[in-house]
């Protein structure tokens, strides 16, 4: 193995895999650290964490673990997968494992922050954080349920969660002068080094001047360049579709997700909402739920999805951690149920549904397949006839849900 990540979430560590494999590289995504070693033939290894929104301490616990066994594979170069909307609170989780990461390795050289991603409409200039054409913090993402971001300026938002310098890359042509700045900036105390990006060549060239140090952070876009630095060009795909029944699971609060729950009812798909307060008063079961989506035809989807407003009511009237490990439990149980029942096929919107779903199916390992929507690849469980769509809350086109649908049977759209 020669490139070796850790991701903070399900959704994002696939749509690291899709990146690099469609680079070259024989790639796997590990659910959470596998008890025993990697094929011979992995080039990529990422292990999928479920640790953005957990206390910091236990973030960076379970990420040096990934570390230590990515190492014992023989990595050569690390990468921290983290969302490139820089999903974190004050506290953490962001700042603290790369400190942590930064400390086991023991580099001093620099480590590039850049979670910008253009094609998906990240971009960080000066510093700061956009979405489209909005600073993160006018984005929507300051509503976020578990890690609102209200500071777009990733330098004064990442001070905050660690005790390492901080520096500024401004947009970079030549990887050999950006890799020059960057050891300067290193040289001089300021070892985290937040880059801008505008256009996805911009993370090209971040990747052939950081890809000759040790550790490497940001969103799946910094891994562009990285196949190529690490000597692999072309396509590994030779990944297969799953045929059977689907089904579609959202418990993201996304502006992104919402409109695509909105385009699903509107062709005429059924579509069930549940809620906290009915899940916890009975008025709602995985049993229930399970019955009706059995009585559908088309493609059913299962969703939380709420506003703001309807989200902070939840919150505040059954508390915020209750009212997301209710919402997971259900999820996760619920898919796991599907699967039994036979559905084949299953679309996952958002980082801790998919999370839960993961976790809930028992599953070691995950092929990466095509790409759905940019930063979306199609998976599919290894050595079973089980495919999964696990989406990022702000990714992919209106009609995500049936485009998915499709690309997991292998039929396209």
């Amino acid at each position: 193995m020669i490139l070796g990540a850790i991701g903070d979430d399900f959704t994002g560590s696939s749509d690291l895999g899709l990146t690099l494999a469609r680079g070259g590289m024989r790639t796997v995504q590990y659910v959470g650290v596998p008890d025993q070693k990697a094929a011979p033939t992995v080039e990529a290894g990422i292990v999928a964490l479920k640790t953005r929104s957990v206390p910091p301490a236990e973030a960076v616990e379970q990420s040096l673990a990934a570390y230590a066994w990515l190492r014992e594979q023989g990595c050569r170069l690390f990468y921290f997968k983290y969302c490139s909307t820089f999903d974190s609170t004050p506290q953490g989780n962001i700042g603290p494992v790369i400190e942590a990461l930064v400390d086991a390795i023991g580099t001093r050289n620099p480590v590039l922050v850049c979670p910008a991603f253009p094609a998906t409409g990240r971009t960080v200039y000066q510093g700061h954080l956009f979405v489209g054409d909005r600073l993160l913090n006018e984005s929507g993402m300051e509503d976020h349920p578990l890690t609102p971001m209200t500071d777009p300026d990733l330098r004064r938002w990442l001070a905050r969660q660690t005790t390492l310098g901080i520096g500024h890359l401004p947009r970079q042509d030549d990887p050999d002068k950006a890799r020059a700045e960057m050891l300067r900036l290193a040289a001089g105390g300021l070892q985290l080094v937040v880059a801008d990006a505008i256009e996805d060549r911009d993370l090209v060239t971040l990747a052939e001047a950081g890809g000759r140090f040790d550790l490497l952070t940001g969103g799946s876009g910094l891994a562009l360049g990285l196949p190529a630095v690490l000597g692999h060009t072309g396509d590994a795909d030779n990944w297969k579709g799953v045929r059977g029944r689907a089904i579609v699971l959202s418990g993201s609060c996304s502006r992104a997700t919402r409109e695509q729950i909105d385009t699903h009812i509107d062709a005429g798909e059924p579509a069930l909402k549940t809620e906290v307060g009915k899940l916890l008063a009975g008025a709602q079961t995985v049993a229930s739920v399970l019955d009706w989506v059995e009585r559908q035809s088309g493609l059913p989807l299962v969703y939380s999805s709420a506003t703001p407003g309807e989200v902070a009511d939840a919150q505040k009237r059954y508390g915020r951690e209750r009212s997301a490990d209710v919402l997971e439990a259900f999820f996760g149980e619920l898919a796991a149920a599907a699967v039994e029942l036979g559905y084949r096929r299953l679309v996952s919107a958002g980082g801790e549904t998919s999370g839960a779903v993961v976790k809930a199916l028992g599953m070691s390992a995950l092929e990466i397949g095509p790409e759905i929507s940019p930063g979306v690849p199609a998976l599919r469980v290894a050595n079973k006839d089980l495919a999964l769509a696990l989406k990022s809350g702000n990714f992919g086109s209106r009609d995500f849900f049936s485009r998915a649908a499709h690309m997991l049977e292998g039929t396209g759209v």
